[in-house]
């Protein structure tokens, strides 16, 4: 991706670059319909952390009008505190929902998990459609951004030997509930960097098995061959959208 890291620390720069790479991704796959209120799911990360206050700067100008609700889940685990991002959803003007559940003893005590992160992500997912249904929202924005989505495709490839990644949008109609990816033309230096400018309220993530997941030994190969193809993950993400993946065509796939 030519340009992607921010050259300064200036706010400026820092809102107005990601507020284009989020605007763009949301006009290629026209993920929002005007009127509409979209849930934006908060895990305290700086990922969505970034996406939220992207929105929320979004609002006041984008073409079509739509609204925010920021929904957090707290999963139970020990030393997660949400009070800060609740402050931040304050002085964004951003309607708060959080809902506590007892996922993390559940997962690594009651059951000791072999794949806990499956499981984890599959209670998670249900959870959040649940909250936004009783919040009557049939929409939700997830961080999943550049890397997460290289990374996706290459976990399908190396461990389940299938070609495939989640979509940019994707309806579930179970739940009829839509799911869109705003952050995926961003990728994770840019959001390092937006969160240093702006001094995101960073929950620390007290997960057992964050950092020592599938996704980290895929990350951990992506830094080695980076070293020797540094444009590794572009061509990567590239390949997804011109192959293209399904749900990824647009009537531009060219890099971003």
């Amino acid at each position: 991706m030519a340009g992607s890291s921010l050259d300064s620390n200036n706010p400026v720069t820092a809102r107005s670059r990601l507020d284009g790479r989020v605007r763009r991704c949301i006009d290629d796959y026209e993920m929002i319909e005007d009127g509409e209120i979209i849930a934006v799911g908060v895990s305290g990360g700086k990922d969505s952390l970034a996406l939220l206050c992207t929105l929320a700067s979004l609002r006041e100008y984008y073409p079509i009008r739509f609204d925010i609700h920021a929904v957090t889940l707290d999963m139970g685990f020990a030393g997660m505190d949400f009070t800060s991002v609740e402050r931040l959803c304050e002085s964004l003007n951003v309607p708060f929902t959080l809902r506590r559940k007892d996922y993390g003893r559940l997962i690594f005590e009651e059951r000791r998990e072999r794949n806990p992160c499956s499981l984890c992500a599959k209670m998670r997912r249900g959870a959040l459609h649940d909250i936004i249904s009783e919040l009557g929202i049939k929409k939700i924005a997830l961080a999943h951004h550049f890397d997460d989505a290289v990374e996706t495709f290459l976990l399908c490839l190396v461990y389940e030997g299938r070609i495939g990644c989640f979509q940019p949008v994707t309806y579930l109609d179970r739940a009829d509930v839509t799911q869109i990816r705003p952050l995926l033309y961003v990728e994770e230096d840019m959001i390092v960097r937006y969160s240093s400018v702006f001094d995101l309220p960073v929950v620390t993530n007290t997960c057992p098995m964050n950092g020592v997941s599938k996704r980290e030994e895929i990350k951990i190969l992506l830094r080695s061959l980076g070293e020797n193809y540094p444009d590794i993950k572009s061509k990567v993400f590239g390949a997804m959208k011109r192959f293209p993946l399904n749900g990824w065509e647009t009537d531009d796939n060219s890099l971003i």
